[in-house]
């Protein structure tokens, strides 16, 4: 499978559609705008892949609406060589965005299929994460704490404790909490026990697994 100038100009005008919700980092837009996010789908779905839509992959998971990456990316207000968590790397869309952006990612995947699929995969389009890890994001990933950016790409029921704790001061934590409905979360951390609190909006994420879950 190529990346062709079809491809090249159907992400330009799914840039358009982003910009048109109101997103406004240029390095974001640029981003989506190279990535070729027809690569990290099922090839049931590689014509839709520039529709402004989440659409399934493998294990029961999505690849999130390219608006909603855009958006919790701009959230996280990326400079390069930020150490960022990702909670949930699933295709790796993502975790390409944040290496685009010059991101050292740590990125933890909690479904063995996903995480073996993409760990081979990201390094051949030329995405290197500085780590990938089979394991469970509710623990976050203590050994390599603390991360100037976390980002949570699954609906979280509550805000686990050890992403917090592993936030350094100044950094911003994106987590969408809720059940069904999730409401877009920013936690900037301000002081030793200091956060301050966004809440920006209804989105809907795939559930966050826990450890127990297969």
């Amino acid at each position: 499978m190529k990346d062709t100038h079809r491809h090249k100009g159907l992400r330009n005008q799914l840039v358009k559609i982003i910009k048109s919700k109101g997103i406004k980092d240029e390095k974001v837009l640029d981003a989506i705008s190279k990535i070729p996010r027809h690569l990290f789908m099922d090839s049931g779905f590689i014509d839709f892949a520039y529709q402004d839509n989440a659409f399934p992959i493998a294990a029961d998971q999505t690849i999130s609406q390219p608006y909603t990456v855009a958006f919790q990316t701009e959230l996280l207000q990326l400079e390069p060589k930020d150490k960022v968590l990702e909670i949930g790397t699933g295709s790796g869309y993502q975790t390409a965005v944040l290496i685009d952006l010059k991101a050292e990612v740590y990125s933890i995947e909690r479904q063995k299929e996903l995480y073996e699929k993409t760990r081979k995969f990201l390094p051949r389009l030329g995405y290197v994460a500085k780590k990938l890890n089979f394991g469970d994001g509710y623990k976050g990933w203590p050994e390599y704490a603390p991360f100037d950016k976390i980002i949570v790409t699954a609906g979280a029921p509550f805000v686990p404790k050890p992403l917090l704790s592993q936030l350094k001061i100044g950094g911003r934590l994106v987590i969408p909490v809720g059940d069904d409905v999730q409401i877009m979360t920013l936690f900037i951390r301000k002081g030793e026990k200091e956060f301050e609190k966004h809440e920006l909006g209804d989105f809907r994420f795939v559930p966050m697994l826990k450890e127990s879950q297969k």
